[in-house]
């Protein structure tokens, strides 16, 4: 069967004598709320006609619910484990200096390897894995007025003798409102920028397609502050979006694990305590709208892929960097657990000639399988230290498994959490030097949003049992101690 697939994903480009190229655009923060995913609210045009020319993954997840953990595990194609990075701020080679990554893979059989945008995190690039160092766009996030806000807040801050944190409360971020619309173009904004310069690159590869690439596109929403052009903003009334049905904490789970980031309360005018009803839409609309900007910004590739001819032989993968909660369990704007809400992610893959187009598939994801799987779909050597699989066999057959399981990491107040989601079960076992292990359990298909942790129910001990034993299979007990 795989086989078959790489004869049908490679046979337009080896009939015209060239490779497949990769366009792989990631977006932050952006949970699967788009209309391929069933959402019948949001307006993702352009995602949705990607999705009808290739598959949707519904069950893809993270290997860790935190923008550079999950990004440098995606494109080392290794689990956190083995990286030893759970936070922000190292860069791979500070662990695995001597690593290939997916990129530089590409790169080393003959791919010219581009990074625009937000791929690897943001200040944490890594330059070995593309041809030329990332190009990231000067263009604000935010408008005009916010950017003065934020120069006399830190000009004030400096006169007093105030020496700001990078992050958290009273950092610069406390003069960025949480949402924002501007009455501009989209490529007055960091994102719109980003897709102008991206769309240029493109149209440079079709002049030269003897030479095959590996090109990645990122962008910055729709992460907090939920900024986007106006028309975006035109396109949803607040009072008609639906809040979460769950604003309370996962019952009977720990209560350091029942927690999320605080990244949200940084921002310029979030209400202390409990949000009112109309700020919680009005984070909503931001939200949607940030979606929406997105969407239309891969748009703009998708049309260049078409006009230029190299959508013939360009796969197309979109990807999002973990999960996001907005209002669920009392969450705003957040991650950062080992949650459903937080490790599920948006997925699709379009390969030319594919048989499996407009489909969407059950089975099990990983970030760290798109290593091997585009690895394979190129028709590239091997790369033995890839830990993911490929998922070439659900491209061909949706209903094919490839993964028993999906594995997440999260640290959290000294324990280290590794989560296995199976087709049934959210299971997660939380150790700790010196202390005794703290269990979740979720039954998926009767609690979906993880609601509440039976796992202390005695009715689920031969599944603890079994559940254990399945990820100590998988893991050897090395990947439950954070380095």
């Amino acid at each position: 069967m795989r086989t078959l697939l790489c004869l049908f994903a490679l046979a337009a480009s080896v009939a015209a004598g060239e490779k497949l190229n990769v366009l792989f655009i990631a977006s932050d923060d952006m949970r699967p709320q788009l209309g391929c995913y069933g959402d019948p609210v949001v307006k993702s045009p352009n995602l949705d006609a990607l999705a009808q020319r290739g598959l949707v993954f519904r069950r893809s997840y993270v290997q860790q619910a935190l923008c550079s953990p999950s990004r440098i595990s995606m494109l080392s194609g290794r689990y956190p484990a083995t990286t030893g990075i759970f936070e922000i701020g190292r860069p791979l080679r500070d662990t695995m200096p001597e690593i290939t990554t997916m990129p530089q893979h590409f790169k080393d059989n003959g791919y010219d390897a581009r990074s625009m945008g937000k791929i690897y995190h943001v200040g944490i690039d890594d330059d070995a894995s593309w041809t030329v160092p990332a190009w990231h766009s000067k263009k604000p996030r935010f408008s005009k007025e916010t950017a003065a806000a934020m120069s006399k807040y830190l000009a004030e801050a400096k006169a007093k003798g105030i020496e700001l944190p990078k992050k958290g409360k009273g950092s610069r971020t406390a003069a960025i409102p949480a949402f924002e619309s501007i009455d501009c173009e989209d490529a007055d904004l960091l994102d719109g920028d980003c897709a102008v310069h991206a769309v240029e690159q493109l149209r440079e590869y079709a002049k030269n397609p003897d030479k095959p690439f590996f090109f990645g596109v990122g962008f910055a929403n729709p992460h907090v502050p939920w900024i986007s052009p106006k028309k975006y903003w035109d396109l949803y009334d607040p009072a008609s979006l639906p809040l979460a049905g769950n604003e309370f904490l996962p019952k009977d789970a720990p209560k350091f694990a029942a927690t999320s980031g605080s990244d949200f309360r940084w921002y310029a005018g979030v209400p202390e305590g409990e949000l009112p009803e109309s700020y919680k839409r009005q984070c909503l609309h931001g939200y949607l709208a940030a979606i929406s900007y997105v969407d239309a910004q891969v748009g703009l590739l998708l049309q260049t892929l078409k006009e230029t001819g190299l959508e013939k032989n360009t796969i197309v993968v979109f990807w999002s960097d973990h999960g996001y909660y907005m209002g669920e369990h009392t969450w705003w704007g957040a991650k950062h657990n080992n949650y459903e809400g937080a490790t599920r992610n948006c997925l699709i893959i379009s390969v030319p000639g594919q048989p499996s187009v407009g489909q969407s598939t059950e089975a099990l994801a990983q970030s760290v399988d798109l290593a091997p799987t585009l690895t394979e779909l190129c028709g590239l050597p091997a790369n033995s230290g890839f830990q993911g699989k490929s998922l070439v066999p659900v491209i061909q057959d949706p209903a094919a498994v490839v993964n028993e399981a999906a594995f997440s990491w999260y640290p959290k107040s000294g324990y280290l959490g590794l989560a296995m989601r199976t087709h049934d079960w959210r299971y997660v076992e939380w150790t700790k030097p010196g202390a005794q292990t703290e269990i979740e359990l979720y039954h998926m298909g009767r609690d979906p949003q993880n609601d509440g942790n039976v796992a202390s129910n005695p009715e689920y001990g031969e599944v603890l049992k079994s559940l254990s034993a399945q990820m100590r299979q998988r893991f050897p007990v090395q990947a439950f101690v954070e380095p």
